[in-house]
């Protein structure tokens, strides 16, 4: 008896399974900086501090891909800057089996939420070590920022069209 094969069986066999490792995480750029030191310490009140993400992605290789996310905090007392703390956190992630469209989700959100625990430590101890109260950043939930940026864009180019309709 001959073996026959339906067109999906022979599908299912070629597509790999999605694949997501963590093959490197590094600290690619570091910076603390107290420009009004040492009469910051002399302040009075509380610090006003802001808290800065962005991100970017480089295709290093085929499936492998280096996140680069830069986590900036800035601490202000009566309006003068008490101490700037940047951290580029960077990771190389493999990532392959994936659609465009959950690889793009992937990078925007899984790996950015894998590198920020290794940002904030830095940041927390940079911030004790240059003479300031500990700071522990709170966790990001970097679905909910990707989403805003999805819908900012999507209203954007919205605009955009209507714009051009009416020229």
């Amino acid at each position: 008896m001959v073996d026959e094969q339906t067109p999906e069986a022979g599908a299912e066999q070629q597509a790999t399974p999605p694949q997501f490792t963590l093959q490197k995480v590094y600290t690619k750029d570091v910076s603390f900086e107290l420009p009004n030191a040492p009469e910051v310490f002399q302040e009075t009140g509380q610090a006003e501090v802001k808290l800065n993400l962005s991100q970017r992605v480089n295709n290093v290789a085929d499936d492998i891909f280096e996140v680069v996310l830069a986590v900036t905090v800035t601490a202000t007392t009566n309006e003068k800057t008490a101490y700037l703390a940047e951290v580029h956190q960077a990771g190389l992630f493999g990532i392959s089996g994936l659609p465009d469209q959950q690889l793009q989700v992937a990078l925007n959100t899984l790996c950015p939420h894998t590198l920020f625990p290794y940002a904030s430590r830095s940041i927390t101890d940079m911030v004790a070590q240059g003479g300031f109260p500990p700071l522990v950043l709170q966790p990001v939930n970097f679905e909910q920022v990707y989403q805003q940026r999805m819908s900012q864009a999507q209203a954007e180019a919205a605009g955009d069209m209507e714009v051009q309709g009416n020229a």
